[in-house]
């Protein structure tokens, strides 16, 4: 059977190849970063790779980075965990506040927690700082999915456990903690990964990472094979990442046939004091950025806001994040479209390269449009071009899964019956398909546009001369200990990020109840 011609149904074939050439192109293009890894070790040479890589600021590299998600992952993932057993299955006043509290750090970029404590505690940086702050801004990636899969776990298992006689404590042990497996493995992989990518928290807390040492060394000796080389080791520590989450994960699975107990799920009692573990956290994570936010801005006073060049950075933030979100939109419809479509082994094998690429640091990505630019197409470096194709590279899962959900709500029958009046195979999906993903399309576009809004480190190393986002403005007002005037490009941010928490809270509440 021709790829141009697979088969969807019996009675009406849809040509597949305009599809299947886009997806190929956008895969193409996502495994750049990967083969500039792989160019770079072998344009160097071998001493030169065992010069930059085999020294001891790489040795304390390696430590920093051992130790912080040594450190860092355990704490979040067990204060994750007692927050969403407290919010979501025991009697804890407000727990609906409550969790909703606890989503809500992702609304203040990371780079703001750190910026929040230096106003409130200058004194607090180094390795505890940068413990502290990573858990306040990345533990709702972990409290996230744990909470949902707590919504969706069968009391009728806890009831059994509890005939036999079994403790409350050994319940959770033996019944419940096993079944959140799957989500501490998926969202500490998440939090560990946003570890390895993060420049601007870890700049702030004066802590050295591999994403700190890339962009510092990039920006003094612009692309300088020491960037590019720890670039290397960097995407290394990201698939032996990937790897230990897969052992970690297991084999195991635990599903239920059906639908389970149709009940509310248990809610075990807890004493008052309960209330201080949720209360602490809300004020760390939130009181503590609202706090050092308001004291800047009141202490800046009317004089920050200098709207000459806050309305440009806002503009050109909103521009970009537009801009991006509809290329990364448009860009992923191919492969969504295949996999509902069309499921098979070439549609797996580009649906992983649209998704590992997303996975990669930013600092990588923007490496390697750097190089590729600056050696192959010098008149697309440092233009808004390539920045949104890093953006488009760096976003795409977000457009992906949100597209691939939708199109599989709509009817294949539709396509086909517009064929059968007549329509190309193209206009037929645009007017059939497309119409009905709109909506999910939108929510996707949205999650994306946030995304580009907040970016920090690919945006500082390939946006051309004179762009200026919020989170550039923002970044250089920190960096000359102008906190004030930093404090509206902050608030701006934040503002624009409310959407994005408010939908993933939605989007797991659905899931939860599916």
């Amino acid at each position: 059977m021709s790829l141009a011609m697979l088969s969807v149904g019996r009675t009406r074939r849809i040509p597949h190849l305009p599809m299947v050439v886009a997806s190929v192109v956008v895969s193409l293009l996502c495994l750049v970063p990967l083969g500039f890894i792989v160019w770079v070790a072998i344009d160097s040479g071998w001493d030169t790779v065992r010069q930059m890589v085999f020294r001891p600021r790489v040795g304390e590299l390696l430590v920093n980075t051992f130790l912080l998600e040594l450190v860092t992952l355990p704490i979040a993932i067990v204060l994750s965990v007692a927050l969403a057993w407290l919010t979501e299955r025991s009697t804890l006043p407000l727990a609906r506040l409550w969790s909703w509290l606890m989503v809500a750090p992702l609304a203040v970029p990371a780079f703001v927690h750190s910026y929040a404590w230096n106003g409130f505690a200058s004194s607090l940086n180094g390795f505890w700082g940068a413990v502290l702050v990573s858990v306040l801004a990345y533990f709702p990636f972990l409290y996230l999915p744990v909470a949902a899969q707590l919504r969706r776990l069968d009391p009728t298992l806890e009831d059994t456990a509890a005939s036999l006689g079994q403790p409350q404590l050994a319940i959770f042990l033996r019944v419940i903690l096993p079944q959140l497996r799957l989500a501490i493995c998926g969202g500490a992989l998440l939090v560990g990964l946003h570890l390895l990518a993060e420049y601007g928290l870890f700049v702030q807390m004066r802590f050295d990472t591999f994403a700190t040492a890339i962009v510092d060394q990039f920006q003094s000796v612009y692309n300088g094979p020491a960037a590019n080389l720890l670039g290397g080791v960097l995407v290394l520590l990201f698939f032996l990442f990937l790897g230990i989450e897969g052992v970690a994960r297991g084999s195991e699975r635990y599903a239920r046939v059906g639908s389970g107990a149709a009940r509310a799920p248990n809610r075990w009692r807890v004493p008052g004091w309960s209330l201080l573990l949720p209360l602490i956290v809300a004020l760390l994570s939130l009181g503590v950025p609202i706090y050092a936010l308001g004291r800047w801005l009141v202490l800046g006073g009317v004089g920050i806001w200098r709207l000459e060049s806050i309305g440009p950075a806002l503009g050109q933030t909103l521009l970009l994040a537009l801009a991006g979100a509809a290329l990364t939109t448009i860009a992923a419809f191919p492969a969504a479209w295949l996999s509902v479509r069309a499921p098979g082994r070439l549609q797996r094998v580009l649906e992983a390269c649209h998704y590992y690429v997303g996975a990669l640091p930013g600092v990588i990505v923007a490496l390697a449009l750097v190089t590729l630019t600056v050696r192959v197409a010098l008149p697309l470096y440092q233009t808004i071009a390539t920045l949104l194709l890093a953006y488009l590279l760096m976003f795409l899962p977000r457009a992906l899964v949100g597209l691939r959900a939708s199109i599989a709500q709509a009817p294949v029958e539709l396509e086909r019956a517009a064929m059968s009046l007549g329509k190309p195979p193209l206009l037929a999906v645009l007017t059939t398909t497309m119409r009905l993903a709109a909506p999910g399309a939108a929510a996707s576009a949205a999650l994306v546009a946030l995304g580009i809004a907040n970016e920090l480190t690919g945006t500082l190393m390939l946006a051309p001369n004179g762009t200026r986002t919020l989170a550039t403005r923002f970044w250089a007002y920190t960096s000359e200990l102008d906190f004030s005037s930093a404090a509206p490009y902050a608030l701006l941010m934040i503002v624009l990020s409310l959407p994005l928490v408010a939908l993933l809270r939605l989007e797991a509440d659905r899931i939860s109840r599916s």
